[in-house]
């Protein structure tokens, strides 16, 4: 099984944490680890930051997080209307005692794969990540909670949308 959501949110701080906190019910009731569960919702904390800071745009004062968990995989994608990413300006390296721009550098650090590009022809960016899951052991997600063992092979996520 699988599950999905989308949510278009308010370019406002207060929203980065709601968008988290779905997260982190969605992942705890689906049985992942809470390490990765962690993990993953700093990283969309972050690019959600990123596109309340930077993706106004003339169209729309709001963004879109989606996230799928199919399987072991969990993609989650930050889409804005702002003006996107200048990727020659992108740094490949970050010094230590930088104060701001460190949000992609996390993100990369948390994630397997990331993917930053603009959207064509609508303007904003888009930046989507990915990592694969792991799993809470079946007595500590609980048998009413439908917990997954890797020996079981199967995925307990509810079909949501």
């Amino acid at each position: 099984m699988s599950m999905w959501w989308c949510l278009r949110l308010r370019r406002e701080a207060a929203s980065v944490p709601l968008a988290r906190r779905l997260l982190l019910d969605a992942m705890a009731g689906a049985g992942v680890d809470t390490e990765v569960s962690y993990e993953l919702s700093l990283a969309l904390s972050e690019a959600c930051a990123n596109a309340v800071e930077h993706g106004r745009g003339e169209h729309s004062d709001a963004y879109c997080v989606t996230a799928y968990l199919d399987g072991d995989k969990c993609r989650i994608e930050v889409s804005d209307s702002g003006p996107g990413f200048r990727t020659t300006a992108l740094p490949r390296t970050m010094p230590v005692d930088a104060e701001t721009g460190r949000g992609l550098f996390l993100i990369e650090s948390l994630a397997d794969h990331v993917r930053v590009r603009n959207r064509p022809g609508h303007g904003g960016a888009v930046v989507t990540f990915d990592k694969t899951l792991k799993w809470r052991h079946a007595e500590a997600a609980g048998t009413a909670g439908g917990g997954h063992t890797s020996e079981s092979g199967g995925s307990p996520l509810l079909a949501a949308g």
